[in-house]
């Protein structure tokens, strides 16, 4: 470049306005190629000469599209309708109860099975009484010679009141001593203690009474309910304690399914609204029903209520223990 104004100063003549001009425009060449250098060692970032190798060997990877050009996935169906939503639930009786001895002994009678159809005080199973029924009746006896001694003592405490009235007017008017009367009194003291002797002795026979006799009943084991006989583990002279479980007891009807609804739609299963009760083990089987019980609580560990709902007239073919289907009607 200097070489190129040497010639024009050489060549052309001399005029210091054209020089200015051509001394300005190489300055301000030098200064935009000044910027631009400075510039581009701004945007370069030093790499070591392995990953100048590793970015040679990777293929190039086209740039991600913009989001505005990428279409969005929909997410999971979930129907906001509550009327689509359905759960699964045991079926259950109002009525059921383990039935178990209430004290121990041998079982000498069993009345039942288990699929039998009982009523209320209906006879399921007997242990041995017989040493109850000894009791009983010994304990009766003692009442019966207790109730005796007392109406003799009683008797004699009658009498012994008279003799101290007359013997209190004899003392009155001198006829008989002191020493007399309290002889008199003494023998009325005594009838005395003797009636409440006896009658204490019946109280504590009549007591006696009642334990055998309750005992005498718990040898009875009897339906509390109506309804049908589910499980049975006794064996004839099976030797049994108190507490042993021996039949298992169910009613009938009414029927009640128990179910759970996330919090998600638990305003819809209110009580009184209708339900749709099916089972899978009779498909064509649509059982009427109505929510009875909504808990007032929501479980912390699942995040759903517990439901109680009713079987409107159950069907024949329905049983404790089924696992039902249930929806809200439409």
């Amino acid at each position: 470049m200097a070489d190129s104004l040497e010639l024009d100063w050489l060549v052309t003549p001399m005029n210091p306005y054209s020089f200015l001009r051509e001394l300005l425009a190489v300055a301000a060449t030098l200064t935009a190629a000044a910027v631009l250098i400075a510039c581009s060692g701004c945007n370069s970032h030093p790499q070591s000469q392995s990953a100048a190798v590793v970015a040679s060997e990777t293929p190039s990877v086209p740039p991600a599209p913009t989001p505005a050009s990428t279409p969005t996935p929909n997410p999971p169906s979930t129907s906001s309708d509550p009327r689509s939503f359905s759960t699964t639930g045991p079926l259950v009786a109002e009525q059921q109860a383990d039935i178990a001895a209430e004290r121990n002994g041998r079982v000498v009678n069993i009345a039942a099975q288990f699929g039998d159809h009982v009523k209320s005080g209906q006879l399921l199973a007997l242990l041995d009484d017989r040493a109850l029924r000894s009791q009983c009746d010994a304990q009766n006896a003692r009442i019966a010679s207790a109730q005796a001694q007392v109406q003799s003592w009683e008797a004699e405490e009658s009498s012994a009141r008279a003799d101290l009235r007359r013997a209190d007017s004899m003392r009155a008017d001198k006829i008989i001593s002191d020493e007399d009367w309290e002889h008199v009194k003494y023998k009325l003291d005594e009838t005395i203690a003797q009636v409440a002797r006896y009658r204490s002795e019946e109280a504590a026979a009549e007591a006696d009474l009642a334990t055998a006799n309750l005992l005498l009943d718990q040898s009875r084991i009897v339906a509390p309910f109506t309804g049908v006989v589910g499980r049975s583990s006794v064996r004839p002279a099976q030797e049994v304690k108190q507490g042993d479980v021996l039949f298992w007891i169910t009613a009938e009807a009414p029927l009640h399914v128990l179910f759970t609804v996330p919090e998600s739609v638990m305003a819809a299963f209110q009580v009184g609204k209708p339900l749709d009760i099916t089972t899978a083990d009779y498909p064509g089987l649509h059982q009427t029903g109505r929510i009875l019980r909504v808990s007032p609580v929501v479980d912390p560990a699942s995040g759903s209520v517990q439901v109680i709902g009713a079987v409107v007239g159950p069907s024949p073919l329905l049983k404790p223990g089924m696992q039902m289907q249930v929806r809200l009607a439409p």
